[in-house]
């Protein structure tokens, strides 16, 4: 398959991506990741070494687009933690005995 990453045209097929992985220990996944083969790897740790390029010249978007197509299963990174509702009003409603949050 043709894709395009960081501007450049690269030709993948699953099997290329599984043979450049193959010895690659994962990093801790803190963001987006992709599971390739039993690993479970960062998005752009697994960009940079199939495609051979610095991590800042592409997005994990691009990289999980590509590979989403490919057949690996990309899984989003740790949603934002909600904003915290309290704070003064918050506080005097409780202790008032306003409606539960």
């Amino acid at each position: 398959m043709r894709c395009v990453i960081a501007r450049f045209p690269f030709e993948l097929t699953k099997g290329v991506v599984l043979e450049r992985m193959k010895g690659v220990r994962p990093e801790p996944v803190t963001g987006a990741s992709v599971v390739i083969g039993r690993r479970r790897y960062p998005v752009m740790q697994a960009g940079a070494v199939i495609t051979r390029q610095d991590r800042r010249d592409f997005t994990p978007g691009e990289v999980i687009r590509a590979l989403t197509v490919l057949g690996f299963v990309c899984r989003p990174g740790p949603s934002a933690a909600p904003a915290d509702l309290g704070g003064p009003f918050r506080q005097m409603s409780d202790l008032l005995g306003g409606p539960a949050a």
